[in-house]
Parts: C-alpha cells; sequence; structure tokens
C-alpha cells in the first residue's frame, strides 16, 4: 500500500504543480482565453495567483516532506489542504454549471482523500 500511495501522491503533485505553475505563470486574460479555464473570469489576478501558489505548495507538500523525511506529516496535511481546494473548485464549477469540470474535481478529492486517509491512518511514515 506504500507504493500505492506514493504514486497517488506523485500523480497529483504532477498534477497540481502543472496547474499552479501555469496560473502563476500566466496572465488572467491568457488563462480565460484557455478552452477549460473560462472561470478565471469570476477571480480577480490576485486570486488565481494565490490559488496557484496553493496548488505548488501542496504538491512540493506532497512529496518533499516524506523523501527527505523532515516532518513527513505535512504530506497528509497537504492532501486534505488539496481535497479542501477541490472542494471550493468544485462548488465554483456547479455555479457556472461545468459539470465536466466537478467530475475532474471529485475524481482528484478522491485520490488526495485517499493520500490523506492511508497517511494519517493505517499507513504513516514511520
Amino acid at each position: 500500500m506504500n507504493v500505492a500511495l506514493w504514486t497517488v501522491a506523485a500523480l497529483l503533485a504532477v498534477v497540481f504543480l502543472a496547474a499552479g505553475g501555469a496560473k502563476l505563470a500566466q496572465p488572467k486574460a491568457k488563462l480565460a482565453a484557455s478552452p477549460n479555464m473560462a472561470w478565471t473570469e469570476d477571480f480577480s489576478p490576485g486570486m488565481l495567483k494565490t490559488i496557484g501558489a496553493l496548488e505548488v505548495l501542496a504538491a512540493v507538500g506532497l512529496i518533499l516532506p516524506a523523501a527527505l523525511d523532515i516532518v513527513p506529516i505535512l504530506v497528509p496535511l497537504a492532501a486534505v489542504g488539496l481535497v479542501l481546494l477541490m472542494v471550493g473548485a468544485a462548488t465554483t464549477h456547479a455555479k457556472r454549471n461545468e459539470s465536466r469540470a466537478i467530475v475532474t474535481n471529485v475524481v482528484l478529492i478522491i485520490l488526495a482523500g485517499v493520500v490523506a486517509w492511508g497517511r494519517f491512518g493505517p499507513y504513516p511514515f514511520s
């Protein structure tokens, strides 16, 4: 199970590092022009940068603390942070009637929830 949790955490880290990095690197207008990013119109540029920073921090928090064996409790905390972030994302998409995006959010919530459950519960880092 340890390998499965590492794999899921790594997958989440790649996804959120890419998504957060894009939000940090690109201006709001360029993000809004992307087909799946119309929701960005509902947020200020500062809020988009904050969301991007949270995603990047969570991605780092899923891997580095355990890999470096420095405060590994941060791994499940990062996973919980992603669950909360994705609940907010799903809420935003629900208000905009973007059902396809909600499905993606639910999948990410489940994956992050599995990491949080596993690392807080039966498979913590020793």
